[in-house]
Formats: structure tokens, sequence, C-alpha cells
């Protein structure tokens, strides 16, 4: 794409958008002003939540569905955003899934389905997402601190695979540069989502700050990633965890 970031619709597609994380940073974005499409896997109602929450504040967006371990549904996905709301400016992919076994119980089917999602599926989406991309856009992957850090049995092969996810953004941003597309992995640590339901108060004892981080946090840091003001930074892993993996 050779429309330039100034002068392009402010387009952005968030992969796995419709809770959590990734809900925040569609609000976020919608709120910086940009037009955006958030996929969901599985919870059309709570992507319908999202989407009437940005509406209702006068944004834009549409959700749509796409799960992130089809590689077919995420080019689609792209298509259709880019279809319906013009080349993008920010890709944001969130969407991740995380399982918990001990080696000697890991099954191949967990195994399987965390390498296609967390691996595989962030690859394509960053791969059909700059090609539907004005040069100067932004690439952000929300990875884990548990590529720095992890300590909890069971957590490894999550654990491999935002590794990889930050090793693949540092090796694309050379990919990506000559288009001036930077690409930045956020790494967050334990965050009050659904996934950490009935287990704050553990993960706020064993934090150096004593609380959990809050989605909107994330956002925060998503939507400076995806500004003006972060042009010059690109490869980078940001690890947002209340000093949790140091």
């Amino acid at each position: 794409m050779s429309q330039d970031l100034s002068t392009s619709n402010r387009t952005a597609l968030v992969f796995g958008g419709s809770r959590g994380i990734g809900a925040a940073i569609a609000r976020r974005l919608a709120r910086e002003g940009h037009a955006v499409a958030l996929t969901y896997a599985s919870r059309a109602d709570k992507a319908a939540e999202v989407v009437a929450d940005i509406r209702a504040a006068g944004g834009q967006a549409i959700a749509i569905q796409a799960d992130s371990a089809d590689p077919h549904a995420v080019t689609a996905a792209v298509a259709d955003a880019t279809a319906r709301l013009g080349p993008l400016q920010v890709a944001v992919i969130n969407a991740g899934v995380y399982r918990g076994s001990p080696l000697d119980r890991f099954p191949l089917e967990m195994l399987d389905q965390m390498l296609a999602v967390n691996i595989r599926g962030v690859f394509l989406a960053i791969q059909a997402s700059a090609a539907q991309m004005v040069d100067g856009g932004r690439v952000i992957t929300i990875g884990s601190n548990t590529a720095v850090r992890g300590g909890v049995v069971g957590s490894s092969v999550y654990a491999m695979s935002k590794a990889a996810v930050a090793t693949l953004v540092r090796e694309l941003a050379l990919d990506l540069a000559p288009r001036r597309i930077t690409i930045n992995n956020i790494q967050p640590g334990p965050i009050d989502t659904d996934i950490t339901t009935g287990i704050v108060d553990m993960l706020a004892d064993r934090n150096p700050l004593k609380r959990i981080g809050h989605p909107d946090e994330v956002a925060a840091l998503a939507a400076y990633l995806a500004g003006d003001e972060a042009g010059y930074m690109t490869g980078a892993s940001l690890t947002l965890d209340g000093g949790f993996s140091i």
C-alpha cells in the first residue's frame, strides 16, 4: 500500500477484541479516532457489546467472527475489515489462548491448539494485515511477561509461544521497516480479566506493587504505540507487569 499514514482513513483491526485486554484496546483506539474492526471467536454477545459501546460514544466499529486457529478466517477477517472500513493504519494482534498442564499430562491436542493460535495465528494476522496496511502504519502484538519469567508449573508451552512472539516481532521489524511500518510487542503480566477471576488476591500478593493490572493500562500503551510519537520504536517488547518478572 502506497497511501501514507497521515492521509489515510484511521482504521484499526483488533484481533481478539471482544473481551478483556482486546476490548479495552478497541474502545481506546475508537476514542483516539479510529474506525475499529474487532474479531471474536465465539462470544458474539461480548463483541456486540463492545461495538455498541463504541457507537454510543460516537465512534465507528464492526465485529467479525474469526477463529485465529483457522488460517482462512484470519485472512478473511482482514479482507472484510478493509473492504468495509478502508486500508489499515493499525493492527493489534491480541487473540491467544492459555492452557496449562504439567509436562507428564500435557495432551497433544492442547499443544497443537496453543501453537496454532499463539504462534501461527499471530504470524498470519501480521502477514495479512501488513499487506493491507498504509505505509507508516503500526502493528502491535500482545504477548506475555511469561516470555521473560514464568514461574508456574504447567505454563511452559504458553511461555514458549509468547517468547516466540517476541522473537517474531523483533525480526519482522526488519521486513516492515522499508515501508516505515513499526511492529512492537506488549508483554502484560497478570491483568484483571476473566482469566484471573478467583486468583486476583494471590497474584496481587506475589506482585511488587501488590496489585494486578487493568486492561485500560494495556490499552494506554497500545494507543501510544499506535500513535505518531512512537514512530521511532520498532521491534521492541515492552513488559507491563508491575515488576512481576523482575
